[in-house]
Protein backbone atom coordinates (compact mmCIF):
# COMPACT_ATOMS: atom_id res chain seq x y z
CA UNK A 1 0.00 0.00 0.00
CA UNK A 2 1.22 3.58 -0.44
CA UNK A 3 0.74 6.52 1.24
CA UNK A 4 2.32 9.74 0.69
CA UNK A 5 1.94 12.75 3.11
CA UNK A 6 2.84 16.26 2.89
CA UNK A 7 5.62 17.21 4.68
CA UNK A 8 5.71 20.57 6.97
CA UNK A 9 8.38 23.27 6.57
CA UNK A 10 10.07 22.29 9.49
CA UNK A 11 11.06 19.27 7.47
CA UNK A 12 12.55 21.17 5.02
CA UNK A 13 10.39 20.19 1.85
CA UNK A 14 9.84 23.15 -0.14
CA UNK A 15 6.71 21.09 -2.09
CA UNK A 16 3.66 19.07 -0.61
CA UNK A 17 4.02 16.08 -1.41
CA UNK A 18 1.25 13.33 -0.88
CA UNK A 19 2.29 9.86 1.18
CA UNK A 20 1.80 7.19 -1.13
CA UNK A 21 1.02 3.30 0.58
CA UNK A 22 1.33 0.38 -0.94
CA UNK A 23 -0.91 -2.20 0.50
CA UNK A 24 0.16 -5.82 -1.08
CA UNK A 25 -0.12 -9.27 -0.22
CA UNK A 26 3.06 -10.52 0.75
CA UNK A 27 3.43 -13.61 -1.14
CA UNK A 28 5.52 -16.88 0.58
CA UNK A 29 5.33 -20.46 0.25
CA UNK A 30 3.76 -21.31 3.69
CA UNK A 31 1.78 -17.97 4.24
CA UNK A 32 0.82 -16.78 1.55
CA UNK A 33 -18.41 -28.00 5.54
CA UNK A 34 -21.91 -28.03 4.82
CA UNK A 35 -22.65 -24.59 6.46
CA UNK A 36 -25.98 -26.39 8.31
CA UNK A 37 -23.24 -28.12 10.22
CA UNK A 38 -21.64 -24.70 10.92
CA UNK A 39 -25.05 -23.26 11.52
CA UNK A 40 -27.21 -25.56 13.67
CA UNK A 41 -29.69 -22.64 14.22
CA UNK A 42 -30.42 -22.42 10.84
CA UNK A 43 -32.99 -25.39 10.53
CA UNK A 44 -35.55 -23.42 12.94
CA UNK A 45 -35.30 -20.81 10.30
CA UNK A 46 -39.19 -20.02 9.16
CA UNK A 47 -38.28 -16.57 7.60
CA UNK A 48 -35.21 -14.74 5.61
CA UNK A 49 -32.24 -14.55 8.44
CA UNK A 50 -28.94 -12.69 8.12
CA UNK A 51 -26.15 -15.01 9.35
CA UNK A 52 -23.18 -13.61 8.22
CA UNK A 53 -23.22 -10.53 9.30
CA UNK A 54 -23.21 -6.99 7.17
CA UNK A 55 -20.01 -5.25 5.72
CA UNK A 56 -18.83 -2.17 3.97
CA UNK A 57 -16.05 -1.39 1.82
CA UNK A 58 -13.29 0.80 -0.76
CA UNK A 59 -15.02 3.95 0.39
CA UNK A 60 -15.05 6.97 -1.99
CA UNK A 61 -15.52 10.23 -1.37
CA UNK A 62 -19.42 10.06 -2.27
CA UNK A 63 -20.02 6.92 -1.89
CA UNK A 64 -19.12 3.24 -0.47
CA UNK A 65 -19.80 -0.35 -1.29
CA UNK A 66 -22.25 -2.54 1.18
CA UNK A 67 -22.40 -6.21 1.20
CA UNK A 68 -24.54 -8.53 3.29
CA UNK A 69 -25.81 -12.64 2.70
CA UNK A 70 -29.42 -13.19 3.50
CA UNK A 71 -30.34 -16.93 4.14
CA UNK A 72 -33.85 -17.04 2.53
CA UNK A 73 -34.51 -20.50 3.80
CA UNK A 74 -33.07 -23.21 5.95
CA UNK A 75 -31.98 -25.34 3.51
CA UNK A 76 -29.76 -21.79 1.58
CA UNK A 77 -27.00 -22.42 3.08
CA UNK A 78 -23.85 -20.99 1.34
CA UNK A 79 -22.94 -23.31 -2.02
CA UNK A 80 -26.07 -24.89 -1.46
CA UNK A 81 -27.40 -23.68 -4.94
CA UNK A 82 -30.62 -23.46 -3.34
CA UNK A 83 -33.57 -20.87 -2.05
CA UNK A 84 -35.59 -18.34 -3.77
CA UNK A 85 -34.67 -14.90 -5.30
CA UNK A 86 -35.25 -12.71 -2.68
CA UNK A 87 -36.07 -9.60 -2.52
CA UNK A 88 -33.77 -6.93 -0.35
CA UNK A 89 -33.83 -3.30 0.59
CA UNK A 90 -31.06 -1.17 2.01
CA UNK A 91 -31.10 1.75 3.92
CA UNK A 92 -28.24 4.08 4.59
CA UNK A 93 -29.02 7.02 7.69
CA UNK A 94 -26.52 9.44 9.37
CA UNK A 95 -27.82 8.08 12.73
CA UNK A 96 -27.66 4.87 14.13
CA UNK A 97 -31.32 5.27 15.12
CA UNK A 98 -32.22 5.38 11.51
CA UNK A 99 -34.00 8.65 11.83
CA UNK A 100 -32.46 10.70 9.17
CA UNK A 101 -32.25 8.21 6.07
CA UNK A 102 -30.19 9.77 3.30
CA UNK A 103 -30.58 6.54 1.09
CA UNK A 104 -32.41 3.53 0.07
CA UNK A 105 -33.17 1.10 -2.22
CA UNK A 106 -33.95 -2.53 -3.41
CA UNK A 107 -32.03 -5.33 -5.00
CA UNK A 108 -32.39 -9.36 -5.17
CA UNK A 109 -30.49 -11.94 -3.73
CA UNK A 110 -29.88 -14.90 -6.03
CA UNK A 111 -28.87 -18.63 -5.84
CA UNK A 112 -26.81 -17.43 -8.78
CA UNK A 113 -24.70 -15.39 -6.43
CA UNK A 114 -24.83 -17.63 -3.48
CA UNK A 115 -27.46 -14.73 -1.73
CA UNK A 116 -24.98 -12.18 -1.57
CA UNK A 117 -25.63 -8.84 -2.57
CA UNK A 118 -24.05 -5.72 -3.15
CA UNK A 119 -25.71 -1.76 -2.66
CA UNK A 120 -22.44 0.84 -4.06
CA UNK A 121 -23.69 3.87 -2.45
CA UNK A 122 -23.02 7.39 -4.27
CA UNK A 123 -24.02 10.57 -3.63
CA UNK A 124 -23.11 11.21 0.05
CA UNK A 125 -21.04 13.52 2.06
CA UNK A 126 -17.18 12.92 1.99
CA UNK A 127 -15.32 12.21 5.33
CA UNK A 128 -18.76 11.58 7.16
CA UNK A 129 -20.38 8.24 9.24
CA UNK A 130 -23.07 6.68 7.88
CA UNK A 131 -25.30 3.77 9.33
CA UNK A 132 -26.90 0.97 6.95
CA UNK A 133 -28.68 -1.85 6.92
CA UNK A 134 -30.68 -4.22 4.80
CA UNK A 135 -33.84 -6.03 5.08
CA UNK A 136 -35.84 -8.97 3.74
CA UNK A 137 -39.20 -10.62 4.70
CA UNK A 138 -39.76 -8.60 7.56
CA UNK A 139 -35.97 -9.72 9.25
CA UNK A 140 -33.63 -6.82 9.56
CA UNK A 141 -29.66 -7.27 9.74
CA UNK A 142 -27.83 -5.92 12.14
CA UNK A 143 -26.70 -2.39 11.41
CA UNK A 144 -23.23 -1.31 10.72
CA UNK A 145 -21.04 1.67 10.45
CA UNK A 146 -19.20 3.49 6.94
CA UNK A 147 -17.35 5.75 6.87
CA UNK A 148 -16.63 8.02 3.32
CA UNK A 149 -13.65 9.29 1.82
CA UNK A 150 -12.35 12.72 2.38
CA UNK A 151 -12.39 15.09 -0.86
CA UNK A 152 -10.05 14.12 -3.06
CA UNK A 153 -8.60 17.91 -2.67
CA UNK A 154 -9.27 18.00 0.70
CA UNK A 155 -6.21 18.90 3.31
CA UNK A 156 -6.79 15.90 6.25
CA UNK A 157 -4.74 16.18 9.36
CA UNK A 158 -4.66 12.04 10.32
CA UNK A 159 -5.95 8.64 8.66
CA UNK A 160 -5.72 5.69 10.70
CA UNK A 161 -5.95 2.06 9.80
CA UNK A 162 -6.30 -1.69 10.86
CA UNK A 163 -4.00 -3.56 9.46
CA UNK A 164 -4.31 -7.59 9.36
CA UNK A 165 -3.06 -10.32 7.55
CA UNK A 166 -3.41 -14.43 7.60
CA UNK A 167 -6.38 -15.83 9.55
CA UNK A 168 -6.46 -19.34 9.62
CA UNK A 169 -10.02 -20.54 11.11
CA UNK A 170 -8.15 -23.86 12.77
CA UNK A 171 -5.39 -22.18 14.39
CA UNK A 172 -7.26 -19.94 16.64
CA UNK A 173 -10.01 -17.03 17.38
CA UNK A 174 -9.98 -14.22 15.73
CA UNK A 175 -9.60 -11.93 18.54
CA UNK A 176 -7.40 -9.29 16.79
CA UNK A 177 -10.58 -8.31 14.79
CA UNK A 178 -12.41 -7.66 18.16
CA UNK A 179 -9.44 -5.78 19.66
CA UNK A 180 -9.89 -3.22 16.59
CA UNK A 181 -13.60 -3.32 16.00
CA UNK A 182 -13.95 -1.61 19.53
CA UNK A 183 -11.13 1.21 19.04
CA UNK A 184 -14.05 3.20 17.57
CA UNK A 185 -11.29 5.59 15.46
CA UNK A 186 -10.37 3.63 12.68
CA UNK A 187 -11.61 5.08 9.07
CA UNK A 188 -11.28 2.09 7.55
CA UNK A 189 -9.13 -1.40 7.97
CA UNK A 190 -6.77 -2.92 5.50
CA UNK A 191 -6.74 -6.71 5.21
CA UNK A 192 -3.47 -7.76 3.43
CA UNK A 193 -4.30 -10.92 2.33
CA UNK A 194 -4.97 -14.76 3.33
CA UNK A 195 -8.86 -13.65 4.93
CA UNK A 196 -9.67 -17.58 4.22
CA UNK A 197 -6.94 -20.83 4.30
CA UNK A 198 -8.16 -23.45 1.67
CA UNK A 199 -6.68 -26.53 3.27
CA UNK A 200 -8.59 -29.56 4.42
CA UNK A 201 -9.49 -29.92 8.11
CA UNK A 202 -6.73 -30.62 9.96
CA UNK A 203 -3.67 -30.28 7.63
CA UNK A 204 -2.55 -26.78 8.27
CA UNK A 205 -0.92 -24.57 10.49
CA UNK A 206 -2.91 -25.67 13.80
CA UNK A 207 0.49 -26.67 16.12
CA UNK A 208 -1.03 -30.63 15.74
CA UNK A 209 -4.54 -29.55 17.31
CA UNK A 210 -7.09 -27.59 15.62
CA UNK A 211 -8.92 -25.03 17.70
CA UNK A 212 -12.29 -25.30 15.98
CA UNK A 213 -13.00 -27.16 12.96
CA UNK A 214 -13.46 -25.18 9.81
CA UNK A 215 -16.14 -26.14 6.47
CA UNK A 216 -15.81 -28.39 4.56
CA UNK A 217 -14.05 -30.45 5.93
CA UNK A 218 -11.54 -31.13 2.62
CA UNK A 219 -9.96 -29.00 0.43
CA UNK A 220 -11.90 -26.41 -1.60
CA UNK A 221 -11.87 -26.77 -4.86
CA UNK A 222 -15.21 -25.99 -6.16
CA UNK A 223 -17.05 -22.86 -6.49
CA UNK A 224 -19.56 -24.52 -4.28
CA UNK A 225 -16.18 -25.20 -1.63
CA UNK A 226 -15.16 -21.75 -1.84
CA UNK A 227 -18.47 -20.69 -1.46
CA UNK A 228 -19.05 -22.82 2.15
CA UNK A 229 -15.45 -21.53 3.62
CA UNK A 230 -16.06 -17.56 2.84
CA UNK A 231 -19.64 -18.66 4.41
CA UNK A 232 -17.96 -20.44 7.32
CA UNK A 233 -15.39 -17.74 7.99
CA UNK A 234 -18.17 -14.85 8.57
CA UNK A 235 -19.89 -16.64 10.42
CA UNK A 236 -17.04 -15.56 13.32
CA UNK A 237 -18.84 -13.26 15.97
CA UNK A 238 -15.70 -10.78 15.78
CA UNK A 239 -15.20 -10.76 12.48
CA UNK A 240 -18.50 -9.76 11.80
CA UNK A 241 -17.96 -7.15 14.94
CA UNK A 242 -15.15 -5.57 12.70
CA UNK A 243 -16.62 -5.35 9.37
CA UNK A 244 -19.80 -3.59 11.04
CA UNK A 245 -17.72 -0.87 12.99
CA UNK A 246 -15.19 -0.10 9.98
CA UNK A 247 -15.03 -0.15 6.07
CA UNK A 248 -12.45 -2.65 4.84
CA UNK A 249 -10.16 -2.38 2.34
CA UNK A 250 -9.13 -6.04 0.96
CA UNK A 251 -6.58 -7.58 -1.52
CA UNK A 252 -5.78 -11.20 -1.71
CA UNK A 253 -3.30 -13.27 -1.78
CA UNK A 254 -2.88 -17.11 -2.35
CA UNK A 255 -4.84 -18.75 0.04
CA UNK A 256 -7.89 -17.16 -1.45
CA UNK A 257 -7.01 -19.69 -3.90
CA UNK A 258 -4.19 -22.18 -3.67
CA UNK A 259 -0.80 -21.82 -1.56
CA UNK A 260 1.79 -20.15 -3.99
CA UNK A 261 -0.59 -19.41 -6.42
CA UNK A 262 0.71 -17.89 -10.17
CA UNK A 263 -1.14 -17.20 -13.70
CA UNK A 264 -1.13 -20.78 -14.59
CA UNK A 265 -0.84 -22.80 -11.20
CA UNK A 266 -0.24 -23.16 -8.20
CA UNK A 267 2.13 -25.35 -5.09
CA UNK A 268 -1.04 -26.04 -3.71
CA UNK A 269 -2.89 -27.93 -7.13
CA UNK A 270 -2.23 -31.16 -8.82
CA UNK A 271 -3.94 -30.52 -12.49
CA UNK A 272 -6.40 -33.41 -13.63
CA UNK A 273 -7.00 -34.53 -9.62
CA UNK A 274 -8.11 -31.76 -8.53
CA UNK A 275 -9.57 -30.14 -12.19
CA UNK A 276 -8.07 -27.82 -14.15
CA UNK A 277 -6.24 -24.94 -12.65
CA UNK A 278 -8.36 -22.22 -15.09
CA UNK A 279 -11.61 -23.60 -13.58
CA UNK A 280 -10.44 -23.41 -9.96
CA UNK A 281 -9.25 -20.34 -10.31
CA UNK A 282 -12.27 -18.91 -11.74
CA UNK A 283 -14.41 -20.08 -8.64
CA UNK A 284 -11.82 -19.10 -6.07
CA UNK A 285 -12.18 -15.48 -7.63
CA UNK A 286 -16.36 -16.00 -8.18
CA UNK A 287 -16.59 -16.87 -4.43
CA UNK A 288 -14.16 -14.37 -3.39
CA UNK A 289 -16.05 -11.17 -5.14
CA UNK A 290 -19.45 -12.54 -4.06
CA UNK A 291 -18.34 -12.41 -0.47
CA UNK A 292 -16.20 -9.67 0.23
CA UNK A 293 -16.97 -6.11 -0.27
CA UNK A 294 -14.75 -5.06 -2.83
CA UNK A 295 -15.06 -2.69 -6.16
CA UNK A 296 -12.07 -4.03 -8.21
CA UNK A 297 -11.34 -1.74 -10.99
CA UNK A 298 -10.02 -3.92 -13.32
CA UNK A 299 -12.07 -7.46 -13.76
CA UNK A 300 -11.39 -10.46 -12.38
CA UNK A 301 -8.49 -8.72 -9.90
CA UNK A 302 -7.64 -6.65 -6.46
CA UNK A 303 -6.17 -4.26 -8.40
CA UNK A 304 -7.75 -1.03 -8.09
CA UNK A 305 -6.29 2.86 -5.84
CA UNK A 306 -8.22 4.64 -3.31
CA UNK A 307 -7.32 8.13 -2.41
CA UNK A 308 -7.94 9.52 0.72
CA UNK A 309 -7.81 14.12 0.10
CA UNK A 310 -4.46 15.24 -0.01
CA UNK A 311 -2.74 12.91 2.43
CA UNK A 312 -2.70 9.52 0.97
CA UNK A 313 -3.45 7.72 -2.03
CA UNK A 314 -3.60 3.68 -1.21
CA UNK A 315 -2.60 1.66 -3.87
CA UNK A 316 -4.59 -1.93 -3.82
CA UNK A 317 -2.19 -4.43 -6.10
CA UNK A 318 -3.15 -8.09 -7.10
CA UNK A 319 0.36 -10.50 -6.88
CA UNK A 320 -1.47 -13.26 -7.88
CA UNK A 321 -3.12 -12.63 -11.43
CA UNK A 322 -0.31 -12.31 -13.43
CA UNK A 323 2.88 -13.21 -11.83
CA UNK A 324 5.16 -15.79 -13.68
CA UNK A 325 5.81 -18.98 -12.14
CA UNK A 326 8.22 -18.99 -9.17
CA UNK A 327 11.74 -20.11 -10.16
CA UNK A 328 13.96 -23.57 -9.19
CA UNK A 329 15.85 -22.31 -6.01
CA UNK A 330 19.63 -21.88 -6.55
CA UNK A 331 18.62 -20.29 -10.18
CA UNK A 332 20.37 -17.50 -11.94
CA UNK A 333 16.19 -17.08 -13.60
CA UNK A 334 15.26 -14.71 -10.28
CA UNK A 335 17.00 -11.72 -12.65
CA UNK A 336 15.19 -12.71 -15.98
CA UNK A 337 13.98 -9.31 -17.06
CA UNK A 338 11.01 -11.25 -18.94
CA UNK A 339 9.92 -12.84 -15.74
CA UNK A 340 7.36 -10.81 -13.83
CA UNK A 341 5.54 -10.69 -10.09
CA UNK A 342 3.33 -7.68 -11.01
CA UNK A 343 2.24 -8.88 -14.64
CA UNK A 344 3.89 -4.99 -15.43
CA UNK A 345 1.01 -3.60 -13.40
CA UNK A 346 2.46 -1.92 -10.46
CA UNK A 347 2.11 -4.63 -7.90
CA UNK A 348 4.62 -5.79 -4.71
CA UNK A 349 4.94 -8.03 -1.96
CA UNK A 350 7.75 -8.07 1.14
CA UNK A 351 9.74 -6.37 -1.09
CA UNK A 352 12.79 -6.02 1.26
CA UNK A 353 15.65 -8.07 0.44
CA UNK A 354 16.10 -11.16 2.56
CA UNK A 355 18.85 -12.97 3.70
CA UNK A 356 19.26 -15.89 6.38
CA UNK A 357 22.49 -15.58 8.27
CA UNK A 358 24.30 -17.41 10.59
CA UNK A 359 20.98 -19.23 12.04
CA UNK A 360 21.48 -23.06 14.19
CA UNK A 361 19.84 -25.75 12.07
CA UNK A 362 17.26 -26.15 14.62
CA UNK A 363 16.08 -22.32 13.55
CA UNK A 364 17.24 -22.57 9.82
CA UNK A 365 14.35 -24.86 8.85
CA UNK A 366 11.73 -23.67 10.36
CA UNK A 367 12.63 -20.29 9.42
CA UNK A 368 12.83 -21.68 5.76
CA UNK A 369 9.54 -23.48 5.87
CA UNK A 370 7.61 -20.68 6.82
CA UNK A 371 9.29 -17.65 4.58
CA UNK A 372 9.09 -20.08 1.49
CA UNK A 373 12.89 -20.74 1.40
CA UNK A 374 14.72 -24.28 0.61
CA UNK A 375 15.12 -25.98 3.88
CA UNK A 376 19.08 -26.40 2.91
CA UNK A 377 19.53 -22.90 3.16
CA UNK A 378 19.59 -20.81 0.17
CA UNK A 379 18.76 -17.08 0.93
CA UNK A 380 16.22 -16.01 -1.83
CA UNK A 381 12.53 -16.48 -1.12
CA UNK A 382 11.18 -16.83 -4.87
CA UNK A 383 7.63 -16.33 -3.79
CA UNK A 384 8.12 -12.47 -2.58
CA UNK A 385 10.32 -10.04 -4.85
CA UNK A 386 13.85 -12.25 -4.13
CA UNK A 387 12.22 -14.34 -7.21
CA UNK A 388 11.49 -11.39 -9.16
CA UNK A 389 14.53 -8.52 -9.08
CA UNK A 390 14.27 -7.26 -12.32
CA UNK A 391 10.48 -6.06 -10.80
CA UNK A 392 11.87 -5.28 -7.63
CA UNK A 393 14.34 -2.81 -9.57
CA UNK A 394 11.78 -1.77 -11.64
CA UNK A 395 9.59 -0.61 -8.87
CA UNK A 396 12.82 1.24 -7.07
CA UNK A 397 14.21 2.95 -10.03
CA UNK A 398 10.64 4.82 -10.41
CA UNK A 399 10.27 5.69 -6.87
CA UNK A 400 13.58 7.74 -7.27
CA UNK A 401 13.76 8.75 -10.60
CA UNK A 402 9.94 10.19 -10.18
CA UNK A 403 10.89 11.85 -6.83
CA UNK A 404 8.36 10.13 -4.68
CA UNK A 405 9.37 10.07 -1.75
CA UNK A 406 7.02 9.28 0.99
CA UNK A 407 6.16 5.89 -0.06
CA UNK A 408 5.22 2.88 2.64
CA UNK A 409 4.59 -0.68 1.59
CA UNK A 410 2.26 -2.81 3.69
CA UNK A 411 2.77 -6.92 3.91
CA UNK A 412 1.57 -9.44 5.86
CA UNK A 413 1.91 -13.02 4.12
CA UNK A 414 4.71 -14.17 6.39
CA UNK A 415 3.39 -14.00 10.02
CA UNK A 416 6.05 -11.99 11.41
CA UNK A 417 6.09 -8.85 12.06
CA UNK A 418 9.11 -6.67 10.81
CA UNK A 419 9.97 -2.64 10.04
CA UNK A 420 12.64 -2.34 7.19
CA UNK A 421 14.19 0.15 5.08
CA UNK A 422 14.03 -0.76 1.45
CA UNK A 423 17.43 -0.24 -0.07
CA UNK A 424 18.39 0.71 -3.59
CA UNK A 425 20.97 -1.54 -3.08
CA UNK A 426 21.30 -3.98 -0.38
CA UNK A 427 24.67 -5.23 -0.73
CA UNK A 428 25.80 -1.61 -0.32
CA UNK A 429 23.18 -0.79 2.38
CA UNK A 430 23.28 1.40 4.43
CA UNK A 431 25.88 3.18 2.05
CA UNK A 432 23.11 3.50 -0.35
CA UNK A 433 19.62 4.70 -0.27
CA UNK A 434 16.38 3.69 1.21
CA UNK A 435 14.28 4.61 -1.82
CA UNK A 436 11.29 3.38 1.03
CA UNK A 437 10.07 2.02 4.24
CA UNK A 438 8.16 -1.09 4.94
CA UNK A 439 5.77 -2.26 7.21
CA UNK A 440 5.24 -5.94 7.78
CA UNK A 441 2.17 -7.20 10.18
CA UNK A 442 2.11 -10.40 11.65
CA UNK A 443 -0.42 -13.25 11.27
CA UNK A 444 -4.15 -12.78 13.07
CA UNK A 445 -3.87 -16.83 13.87
CA UNK A 446 -1.69 -18.44 11.30
CA UNK A 447 1.04 -20.18 12.19
CA UNK A 448 4.78 -18.41 12.99
CA UNK A 449 8.10 -19.44 13.47
CA UNK A 450 7.45 -20.63 17.34
CA UNK A 451 4.36 -22.42 16.65
CA UNK A 452 6.58 -24.36 13.94
CA UNK A 453 9.08 -24.78 16.50
CA UNK A 454 7.15 -25.70 19.30
CA UNK A 455 8.36 -23.79 21.62
CA UNK A 456 6.67 -21.10 24.14
CA UNK A 457 6.37 -17.52 22.56
CA UNK A 458 8.90 -15.31 22.35
CA UNK A 459 11.69 -18.19 22.70
CA UNK A 460 12.89 -18.37 19.42
CA UNK A 461 12.64 -14.80 18.34
CA UNK A 462 15.19 -13.73 20.98
CA UNK A 463 17.70 -15.96 19.17
CA UNK A 464 16.53 -15.28 15.48
CA UNK A 465 16.12 -11.30 15.24
CA UNK A 466 19.64 -10.67 16.10
CA UNK A 467 21.07 -12.86 14.26
CA UNK A 468 18.41 -11.90 11.11
CA UNK A 469 19.28 -8.23 11.85
CA UNK A 470 22.87 -8.60 11.32
CA UNK A 471 22.69 -10.48 8.09
CA UNK A 472 20.63 -7.51 7.05
CA UNK A 473 21.17 -3.74 8.22
CA UNK A 474 18.34 -2.68 6.61
CA UNK A 475 16.16 -4.20 8.76
CA UNK A 476 15.17 -2.21 12.04
CA UNK A 477 12.70 -4.75 13.98
CA UNK A 478 11.51 -8.75 13.55
CA UNK A 479 9.45 -10.54 15.88
CA UNK A 480 9.18 -14.34 14.74
CA UNK A 481 6.82 -15.04 17.06
CA UNK A 482 3.79 -13.42 17.79
CA UNK A 483 0.21 -12.76 16.63
CA UNK A 484 -1.80 -9.92 16.23
CA UNK A 485 -2.47 -6.64 14.12
CA UNK A 486 -1.22 -3.54 13.15
CA UNK A 487 -3.23 0.52 13.60
CA UNK A 488 -1.55 2.92 11.23
CA UNK A 489 -1.83 6.15 11.46
CA UNK A 490 -0.78 8.94 8.86
CA UNK A 491 -0.63 12.43 9.19
CA UNK A 492 1.52 14.97 7.17
CA UNK A 493 4.76 14.53 9.26
CA UNK A 494 4.97 10.71 9.39
CA UNK A 495 3.50 7.57 9.28
CA UNK A 496 3.14 5.26 11.64
CA UNK A 497 2.99 1.66 12.34
CA UNK A 498 1.64 0.56 16.19
CA UNK A 499 2.10 -3.14 16.68
CA UNK A 500 -0.53 -5.40 18.69
CA UNK A 501 0.15 -8.63 19.95
CA UNK A 502 -2.49 -11.17 21.04
CA UNK A 503 -1.70 -12.61 24.68
CA UNK A 504 -3.40 -16.24 23.42
CA UNK A 505 -4.78 -16.64 20.12
CA UNK A 506 -6.70 -19.82 21.14
CA UNK A 507 -8.68 -17.84 23.22
CA UNK A 508 -12.07 -16.30 22.21
CA UNK A 509 -11.51 -13.49 24.90
CA UNK A 510 -7.75 -13.26 24.48
CA UNK A 511 -6.34 -9.94 25.35
CA UNK A 512 -4.01 -7.90 23.40
CA UNK A 513 -0.83 -5.27 24.26
CA UNK A 514 0.81 -2.97 22.42
CA UNK A 515 3.91 -3.75 21.91
CA UNK A 516 6.11 -1.85 19.60
CA UNK A 517 6.14 1.32 17.09
CA UNK A 518 8.06 2.52 14.50
CA UNK A 519 7.46 5.64 12.46
CA UNK A 520 9.21 6.93 8.86
CA UNK A 521 9.37 10.75 8.87
CA UNK A 522 8.10 12.99 5.77
CA UNK A 523 10.78 12.87 3.23
CA UNK A 524 13.45 10.42 5.18
CA UNK A 525 12.73 6.82 3.49
CA UNK A 526 13.74 5.77 6.62
CA UNK A 527 12.54 4.07 9.56
CA UNK A 528 12.99 4.55 13.09
CA UNK A 529 11.63 3.64 16.80
CA UNK A 530 9.17 5.53 18.74
CA UNK A 531 7.83 4.23 22.46
CA UNK A 532 4.38 5.28 22.73
CA UNK A 533 1.44 4.20 20.45
CA UNK A 534 -0.85 7.06 18.34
Amino acid sequence: MTSRHRPTTGLNSPAPRRRTVVKAAAAGAVLAAPLAGALPALAAAATPAFLHGVASGDPLPDGILLWTRVTPTAEATPGSGLGPDTPVSWTVATDKAFTNIVAKGTTTATAASDHTVKADIRGLAPATDYWFRFSAGGTDSPAGRARTAPATDAAVANLRFGVVSCANWEAGYFAAYRHLAVRGDLDAWLHLGDYIYEYPAGEYGTRGTSVRSHAPAHEITTLADYRIRHGRYKTDPDLQALHAAAPVVAIWDDHEIANDAWSGGAENHTEGAEGTWSARQAAAKQAYFEWMPVRPAIAGTTYRRLRFGKLADLSLLDLRSFRSQQVALGNGDVDDPDRTLTGRARNSVMISPFAIGSLSAELLKPLAKLLGLPQEGLAVNTDQWDGYTDDRREVLAHLRANAIRNTVFLTGDIHMAWANDVPVNAGTYPLSASAATEFVVTSVTSDNLDDLVKVPEGTVSALASPLIRAANRHVHWVDTDRHGYGVLDITAERAQMDYYVLADRTRADSKASWSRSYRTRSGTQKVERTYDPV
